[in-house]
């Protein structure tokens, strides 16, 4: 598949795409796909942030107790994002977590080790440190507002807590995984509202993002109509 060649909006500048949203609106395949049509390499900061809830739990730190998951991350944290055929292989200490971190309930862990200051810090500046190369898709949820304020195409992709909570449910029923829909629902709802009622970096579009709501929209679709921005401009 031939790659796209997007003209950056800032001229010289670096070509940054940022995709930011509430959790279960399909960042994590749409980013994906719109790097391999770009070209691109794909960060996803999601994977980040639960790798971190991870790292605190299993070292019996409180998610709530700042100051030593700061220590944590700056002299125990050995993390590796590898690139893979669906999701991005993450290793921890030189151990592949990627499936042990895909869970909705390390989804709220990473909401809540988010939310703390000096972890958004620490992280943020690795994904500026990977981010600053360019020509990457970074997802996340503050991608576009604070960590890239200046990247080149920034997009905030949502979709009702509804439509996610269905997708949810038939991705981890495609693994052979329990799926209860009520209970998926219910932790996209209690997600939605930490990371949008947090204090530090709470999840909004940008200002000049582009919003696409993609609750009646295949990927295909959403990867097109992002294709379609990016290389007008």
């Amino acid at each position: 598949m031939t790659s796209q060649k997007p003209q950056s909006r800032h001229g010289t500048g670096l070509e940054i795409v940022t995709i930011d949203g509430p959790s279960g609106s399909g960042k994590s395949t749409i980013s994906r796909m719109l790097a391999a049509r770009l070209g691109y390499a794909y960060l996803d900061t999601g994977a980040m942030y639960r790798a971190a809830g991870l790292a605190a739990m299993r070292a019996g730190i409180p998610l709530d107790d700042e100051e030593k998951i700061a220590a944590l991350l700056d002299s125990a944290f050995d993390l590796e994002l590898v690139p893979g055929p669906d999701d991005t292989r993450v290793l921890l200490g030189g151990e592949e977590v990627s499936r042990e971190i895909r869970t909705a309930e390390m989804g709220l862990v990473a909401s809540r080790v988010s939310a703390l200051p000096a972890v958004r810090e620490r992280l943020g500046a690795l994904q500026r440190e990977i981010g600053g190369r360019g020509r990457v898709v970074c997802e996340g949820r503050d991608m576009g507002t604070v960590v890239f304020p200046e990247a080149a195409w920034k997009f905030f992709l949502d979709a009702s807590p509804e439509e996610r909570a269905r997708r949810r449910t038939a991705q981890l029923a495609e693994r052979g995984e329990d799926a209860d829909y009520h209970a998926i629902l219910a932790q996209i709802r209690k997600r939605d509202h930490d990371d949008s009622s947090r204090a530090v970096a709470p999840l909004r579009p940008a200002p000049d993002a582009f919003v696409i709501d993609s609750s009646r929209m295949g990927m295909d679709e959403v990867v097109s109509l992002m294709l379609e921005r990016i290389t007008s401009r």
